[in-house]
This record gives structure tokens, C-alpha cells and sequence, in this order.
């Protein structure tokens, strides 16, 4: 998929585990799970503010766009 999610970088950065983080935006833990994964489909907006908000950092420290590398066959 070629929209990377970096949480897992910005919670290192902030010392801050998982369990914390999905406490205080309010979204459960196997949710974050799915979204910090790269399994999520889709993220609101709201859920997008509530993690700059607890993380400290912009929505660009969460998503980034990687260019998708074709196979060779």
C-alpha cells in the first residue's frame, strides 16, 4: 500500500505505548492496532485530530506516500 502510517514512530518518539495512546484519543486498542498497521481502510478526520493532538505532531508525522515499486516478473 503506498500511504505508510508511522505511528509506531511518532509513540517511540514520545515514549508513549500503545494502550496510553488509544486511552486518550478514545479509540480502542485493536482499532489503533489496525490503523498503525497499514490495514486500515480509512481514518476520520476526528481520529487523524485526536492523534495530533495527544502525539503533538502534524497528520504528514503520521502518513507519508511511498510510491508503489511493480513487480518483476
Amino acid at each position: 500500500m503506498p500511504i505508510i502510517v508511522d505511528i509506531d514512530v511518532m509513540l517511540a518518539k514520545r515514549k508513549m505505548p500503545v494502550g496510553v495512546l488509544a486511552d486518550r484519543v478514545g479509540i480502542t486498542p485493536a482499532n489503533l492496532a489496525v490503523l498503525k498497521n497499514g490495514r486500515a481502510k480509512a481514518v476520520r478526520f476526528t481520529t487523524l485530530e485526536a492523534l495530533c493532538e495527544v502525539l503533538e505532531c502534524q497528520p504528514g508525522d503520521l502518513l507519508r506516500w511511498e510510491a508503489e515499486v511493480p513487480e518483476v516478473a
